[in-house]
C-alpha cells in the first residue's frame, strides 16, 4: 500500500481548472519529483494534498485512510507537512520560535530543535536571529526545519530552489539528501530538471493540470522530460519512462 494515494483529483481557482483528474501514488521512503512549467498545476496539487486548497473532486488517501475532508491542521497531525513556495515564516519571530511553533501539531517523533540544527548546521549561529533578517537559504532551511518539527510521515516541498543563489541551493540540497538517506518520504516540486532527476526515485511531469509523463527517474532521459515539460510530442504517455 502506498503512503500517499491521490485518486482522480480535480482542483479549481474559480472557473480555472488547475488540476485535472490527477492520480498518483508515493510509496514510503520514496522521493517523487513533480515538475512542469509555471501554471501546470503543481503548487495547487501540493496545496490540495496538504489541505490548503479544497479539491472539487477526487480523493486523497494517507496510508489507506481518506483525508480529503480533513482541514490542514488535522492533516499535519496525521503526518503531512508542507513547505510552501515563499517559505511563509513569521518574520518577527526568531528561528527558534519559528521552529517551536510547529510543536502545536503534538505529533510524537524524533525531531527536536537540536536535531534540526544538526540537519541544517548553518542555522545554529542564527538560532536567535529574527526570520526576517535571514538570507534566502537560511529562510528555506528554517521553513524545512519547521515542517520537520511536526514529525511528518510525508514532506511536501514546493519550489525548494526558487529565488536562491546557487550556493544556497547546494547547501539546502545537501541537507535534503541526508534526510532522504534516512528514509524520509518526499513529494518535491522542482523546476531545476537536472537536480530533480538526480535526487528523485520517480519523476512526474505536469502539463495543463494533467500528469503527462511518469516513471523511474533513472530510466528517464532529459529529452523525454523536456518534451513532456513543454508539451512537445503529445504521444508522450503516462508511464512511458517506467
Amino acid at each position: 500500500m502506498s503512503l500517499l494515494a491521490v485518486e482522480h483529483l480535480e482542483a479549481r481557482h474559480g472557473l480555472l481548472q488547475a488540476v485535472r483528474g490527477v492520480s498518483l501514488a508515493v510509496a514510503e521512503g520514496e522521493i517523487l519529483a513533480l515538475i512542469g512549467a509555471n501554471g501546470a498545476g503543481k503548487t495547487t496539487l501540493l496545496r490540495a494534498i496538504a489541505g490548503a486548497h479544497r479539491p472539487a473532486a477526487g480523493r486523497i488517501l494517507l496510508d489507506g485512510a481518506d483525508v480529503t475532508a480533513l482541514r490542514a491542521h488535522r492533516r499535519v497531525a496525521q503526518g503531512i507537512a508542507l513547505v510552501p513556495e515563499g517559505r511563509w515564516l513569521f518574520p518577527g519571530m526568531t528561528v527558534e520560535e519559528n521552529l517551536l511553533v510547529a510543536r502545536a501539531s503534538r505529533r510524537s517523533g524524533p525531531w527536536t530543535v537540536e536535531r534540526v540544527l544538526d540537519a541544517f548546521p548553518n542555522l545554529r549561529p542564527r538560532l536567535k536571529a529574527y526570520a526576517g533578517s535571514l538570507s534566502g537559504g537560511e529562510q528555506q532551511a528554517t521553513a524545512i526545519g519547521r515542517a520537520l518539527m511536526t514529525n511528518p510521515r510525508l514532506l511536501l516541498l514546493d519550489e525548494v530552489s526558487l529565488g536562491l543563489a546557487p550556493i544556497a541551493v547546494e547547501r539546502v540540497y545537501q541537507s535534503l539528501e541526508r534526510l532522504i538517506a534516512e528514509g524520509m518520504t518526499v513529494l518535491l516540486v522542482e523546476q531545476d530538471l537536472g537536480r530533480a532527476l538526480r535526487v528523485a526515485t520517480r519523476v512526474a511531469c505536469m502539463l495543463e493540470g494533467r500528469i503527462v509523463l511518469e516513471g523511474a527517474a533513472a530510466a528517464m532521459t532529459r529529452e523525454q522530460v523536456t518534451q513532456a515539460y513543454f508539451g512537445l510530442g503529445r504521444d508522450v504517455a503516462r508511464g512511458a519512462a517506467s
